[in-house]
Order: C-alpha cells, then structure tokens, then sequence
C-alpha cells in the first residue's frame, strides 16, 4: 500500500504513510468503528517515531497553522480539537509518566489506584498519547519499558474515559491491549505489509541526498539524475527509514571511492550498513563494531567524548586510541554528537533531578564556553545491533564499570566526572556487580538519586548489604525532594545510625568533607512509634553535675518503659500531647509537641540526651525542663511542620538546618544547647545542629 495519493501532497514531516495516518486521524475523531486503544508499533528504526511526531503536528493547534492541511488527504487530518496529554516516557519511571498524566488533568489523587479511579469518574474522555516507551527509565537495564506497559498503559487502556495512543516496541505491544473487549484497541505494525510503505523509503532517499534540504554538493546529489537513480536504489534495498538513513550518512561522510552505480555497498539492514561501511573504508566490521560498544551500552544521554577512548580499550581488551584518533569517518556515520550545558549539570546535581550532576570545574570534554560533549549512537537500533554481536555483555560492562572507577579521582566521588558518578551503577547492574559498588557512602551521597535509585530497585533485596537498604529506603525521599549534595549527605547520615551503621555515618562526617548541619548522636526504635517528647535534665547526686535526658511518651508495653498515671507526679514525665500543629513556630518549650502533665495509660522512657543509652532507673520526679527564659534565651528557635523542621538563629531568622522525614514528625524539642529531639511512627533521635554551618533548604 503506497503511502499517499496521486490527488494529494503527503505530510511534510513523514512523506507518506497515508494508510497509518487515516488511521491515527480515525482514532483521534472518535469515528464510528474506530478503536479508543490504539498501539503503534513496530522494528527499532521502522520510523514509530517520526509518524508519531508528524501525527502530533496535526494535533496541536499552533503546528497545524504551519502545515499545508488544504493540501493534504482529508482523511489523513484529525479535526481540530483540543490538544492531548504528550507524557514523553524518555527516561522516566513508570511512576513518573503517571503522575504527569495526573498533573496534566489536574487529578487529585494521592496514590496509584486513585489516579486510575478518578479517571474512571470523569464526565467526559480524556486523550493521552505516550510516545518513547522504549526509551522508558533513567537506566536500561532495569527494564523500565516492561514496567510502563503492565502498571500505566495496561490499567490505561482498561480505563473506559481514556483514549489511549501509545508508541510501543512490538514484545510488548499485544500486553497493552490484553484483555481488552472486541474492537477497543487496534496494534498498527509499521512493518506489516498494510502498514508499510515502500515508497516513502525512496523519497526519503532522494530528499536525504539533495543538498536543498542540506546534502553537500558532491557529483551524486547535484545531478538530479544521479541523485534520483541513487535515492531509487537505496529505498529499494533498505528495509527501514533507519537504514536509509544510515546509508545516506555513509555515503555523504565518506565519499572519496563511492560508486553510486555499486549497490553492493547499499545496506539492506542496520548489521550491513556497519559491515559495508567498514569494508568501504579498508577496515574490518569487528574493529568498528568494539569503537561503537561502549556507546551501545552507554546510559543516559550518552558518553563524554573524553571517556570513548578509554572504554573502547576496556571493551576491546587493548589500546583503540589511534583507531578513535583517525576514526571518525568509520565512526562518524553512525554517531551523533550532543552538546549539554556543563553549568546545567551542576545545577541538576545540586538539585537531584534527573540529569547528570557536577563534576569537576573545566574538567577534559568541556569546552570554553560551559559546554560538554557526549557522544551516542545515532539510534537505538544501532545500539541493539552492536549488543547482539557481542560475546559477552555482562562481561564487556564489567570492563566498562572498571574502567569507569579508575577514571575517579583519589576516589573520590566529589571530583568524579557526572558521568562516572551518575550512570556507574547502571554498568554495574548489567555487569551483576552493583551489590558490591553499594558500599561506598561516598557514591550515595554524590550520585544522582535517580538513576542510583532506579538502579538499587533492580536488585533483588536479598542480593544488597546493609547500607544499600538503607539508600534504598531514604532514596524516595532524595528524589521526592530533590535534595541538593549537602542535603542528600545529612539525611544520609542520620538513615545511617538509624539503621545501626555508625560507621556509615561516621564516614560521612569524617571523609567527605562536607560541613553538615547536624551529628545525629543517637537513634532509638519503637515499636508503635513516639507519641511526645521533651529534652530535661536529671540532678547528679550529691553535687554531681546534671544529665542532659530525653523523655519519650510511648505505648504502654514498650520495653523498658514505665507507666504514668495519676500519682506518679509531674515534671516532666507526664504525657499529653501538647502542640505540635502544622507550621507552629517554636522556641525550645513552644516547638510542637513535647511531655508535659501526666495522664493514666501512657507510659514514658528516658534516655541520655547526647550520649546513647536509657536511663531505666531514672526518678521521673526529679527530671526538670529548661525554664521560659532558658529557652528564650537560646540562639536557635524551632518551626515544625507535618514533615519537615526548622531550626534557625534567632538574632537573623537564617534557617541553619532543615530535616525531612518520609514518616510524619510526631514529636519535636530543641535543648538551649541546640540539641533537636525528633520523634516519628518509628522512634526517636537526638541531632546536635551545628549553628556555625551552611543552612541547607527542604
């Protein structure tokens, strides 16, 4: 089936595929007979993509102004209608796309079957078009794309409202449409016969190798009769738009001895256009093949120009620095250079989204004017190609994560490229080693969150190490948040000795050289969580100076607590609740909710303020708060929220430290001495802030 029409000018985006579009234009117009579920699929490289682009131009009011609609096949043009909901799944979690479906609807749903129900409710249908579902997840090998399909475009597609549209690669097409009723969804493979359109290849061709649209001027693009015989055999013989492409770069990059009127070097495929090209230029497919590895198996955006050469060695197993200096005509067609801002990604480090962060300042790869250079391969496609024809995967990744972690300075994360210490866990993981990279608080602390994350969740919980859980369970609060470096290491710090890895925490304070806000001094678990607290102090015997004590109101039957009722006296060992109201400002006494009173059935335990340990035979009576005007005297003041505190000076109100807590604040107390007593569902801890360093915000 051809691609347009004699009557008709194809659109100018895609040049055909005029079955595909009238199609699409159904579905989009809600006509009788057309399916609310439709599945755009087909090979890596059979041009999903550029249909689903050029589609959306007619879906969006401003492009449509600028395309020839008059001229155009009247079914192949949706009507004008509002535009649809465009979640690009490009390096984003499952999770993530679903939530940008939810914030474009203004949905107000707090968690996942919310979001599906609320849909379900709505009065009138919803369009969503989810392109790049194959590019799913900030690290590859954790098989994002699976995961979008089954948890949102599945639940999607069962959803009556939605008018679904999605670009998926065909293993995990049917899954979309499982299940659903007779003529609700519709799966479009771009290369079934009714679908393709061999004609679109050629004018792609010729339109590729004129120098109108950009070609260079060489003897077979300036002759119209060349450059048309030349553009009809490449069509005819390649078998996607992807393939043409690559044929076209290899001849305009390296034409010195192309024959045009030779098709033996016009690829039928992605593997033979790497053959042939190689063949052209006197080298060998292999040595291409091992230039081009460590892109296919790069993460992200790409790897920075500085880094190929050394990988590309690992991989090999010898030195690929000269082939790499001469090689970029061999290289060349199949590579696309990226520039990214180098400030951006110190900005994205900084604040732990989803780009690369830091690094060193004029580090080798970045240009003088703030930029860096990545390289990827041109396609995907290519990428599976190159994989497929490696021995061993896992084992060339290995030699990657190696080479990766002798590229880090004195090893220390701090200085890494953001390269190195964002996407190193994602070489790990597919090499099977990530377990053993995750005992490096350094690399928790400095890593983009969100790959790290990504990465940690593809292991099986009973492959990672102490520490590892504990990254694992503070991640959601590092991305959630966005927590810049300084941050990231604090809440770090103080998940450590929470989960009784000191020595975690200790690294972090003693090798990072990071100035933290706080030193977390103990952490106490509880059962039934901490329901008050109050910090107080206990009279030494005889003279002896006074012990700083933390009293905690607990549920009755915690071990080692004692019960509080009537008779039992005052002080501070009562229990009520007192405070502690979303937003209160406070000053030691005032800060949210502390113990004071006493009432029957609560019961309290009292612990060293800055040393560990519990006081079991502390006299609950003799236990004495700070007074108003100790309090009002002190340098710090506290401000609570449900999820977040405060402390900050009060001769300027600058915030010197702020602590967040994926577990609601129950309880919080701050000593004159700045010593800030926190209180969760899990327990309590005792933090001294350190007035004198930077302020960190939430």
């Amino acid at each position: 089936m051809t691609g347009s029409t004699e009557d008709y000018a194809p659109h100018p985006h895609i040049g055909g595929r005029t079955a595909a579009l009238r199609a699409l234009a159904a579905w989009r117009a809600a006509a009788p007979g057309a399916p609310r579920v439709v599945v755009l699929t087909g090979d890596a490289g059979s041009g999903r993509s550029r249909l689903l682009t050029g589609f959306l131009m007619l879906c969006e009011p401003e492009y449509r102004k600028q395309l020839p609609l008059d001229a155009m096949d009247p079914s192949t043009v949706p009507p004008e209608l509002p535009a649809p909901a465009v979640p690009s799944a490009e390096g984003l979690t499952a999770a993530q796309v679903l939530w940008l479906i939810a914030d474009h609807f203004g949905l107000r749903a707090t968690g996942v079957q919310g979001v599906y129900a609320e849909l379900a409710a709505l009065d009138e249908p919803v369009t969503v078009v989810v392109p790049d579902v194959d590019r799913a997840g900030p690290v590859r090998a954790a098989d994002e794309p699976a995961r979008l399909v089954r948890e949102v475009l599945a639940p999607l597609a069962a959803t009556g409202t939605v008018r679904l549209m999605a670009e998926v690669p065909r293993p995990l097409a049917a899954e979309v449409a499982e299940g659903l009723p007779p003529g609700t969804a519709q799966i479009i493979d771009l290369d079934a016969p009714e679908w393709a359109d061999p004609d679109l290849l050629v004018r792609y061709a010729q339109a590729a190798l004129d120098p109108e649209f950009g070609a260079p001027e060489l003897p077979f693009t300036v002759d119209p009769a060349a450059r048309l015989a030349l553009g009809a055999a490449i069509g005819r013989r390649a078998g996607s738009p992807l393939v043409v492409q690559l044929a076209v770069h290899c001849a305009l990059m390296a034409p010195e001895g192309f024959d045009p009127a030779d098709e033996r070097f016009l690829p039928t495929s992605v593997g033979t256009a790497l053959d042939l090209h190689a063949r052209r230029l006197g080298t060998d497919s292999q040595t291409l093949r091992l230039l081009l590895a460590p892109l296919a198996l790069a993460e992200a955006e790409g790897i920075p120009v500085q880094l190929w050469s050394r990988l590309a060695s690992a991989v090999a197993g010898h030195d690929t620095s000269p082939a790499i200096a001469g090689g970029m005509l061999l290289a060349g067609p199949f590579v696309q250079p990226v520039e990214v801002p180098a400030e951006a990604a110190e900005a994205a480090s900084e604040g732990g989204g989803e780009a690369a962060g830091g690094g060193e300042e004029g580090a080798e790869g970045d240009s003088a004017d703030g930029e860096r250079t990545l390289l990827r391969l041109l396609h995907p496609a290519l990428a599976e190609e190159i994989r497929a024809g490696l021995p061993n995967v896992a084992a060339a990744q290995t030699q990657i994560a190696m080479a990766l972690l002798e590229a880090v300075p004195d090893q220390d994360w701090g200085k890494a490229d953001p390269y190195v210490r964002d996407h190193i866990a994602g070489h790990t993981l597919e090499a099977g080693l990530l377990p053993q990279l995750l005992t490096d608080p350094g690399l928790f602390v400095h890593a983009d969150p969100v790959p790290l994350r990504a990465a940690v969740e593809a292991v099986p919980l009973e492959q990672l190490g102490a520490p590892a859980r504990t990254y694992l369970r503070t991640a959601p609060l590092l991305t959630r948040t966005q927590a810049p470096t300084l941050l990231r290491a604090a809440l770090l710090e103080t998940a450590f000795v929470e989960d009784g890895l000191p020595e975690y925490a200790e690294a972090i304070h003693g090798r990072l050289g990071l100035d933290l806000p706080w030193q977390t001094l103990w952490s106490l678990p509880v059962a039934g969580g901490v329901s008050a607290v109050t910090v107080g102090s206990l009279p030494g015997a005889e003279g002896a100076g006074a012990t700083p004590v933390a009293v905690l109101v607990v549920p009755p039957g915690t071990p080692g607590a004692r019960p509080v009722g009537a008779g039992t006296g005052g002080g501070a060992s009562g229990a009520t609740a007192e405070g502690g109201e979303s937003g209160t400002t406070a000053g030691g006494g005032e800060s949210g909710t502390t113990a004071e009173g006493g009432e029957p059935g609560t019961a309290v335990l009292v612990h060293r303020l800055v040393q560990p340990g519990l006081l079991d035979d502390a006299d609950l009576d003799r236990i004495v708060r700070p007074s108003e005007e100790e309090r009002a005297a002190a340098p710090l003041g506290l401000s609570r929220g449900g999820d977040y505190l405060r402390v900050w000076n009060r001769a300027d109100q600058e915030v010197v430290a702020a602590l967040i807590s994926a577990t609601p604040f129950t309880a919080a107390d701050l000593s004159p001495d700045g010593i800030l007593l926190v209180a969760t569902k899990r327990g309590a801890k005792a933090l001294r802030i350190r007035a004198a360093g930077a302020g960190i915000a939430s």
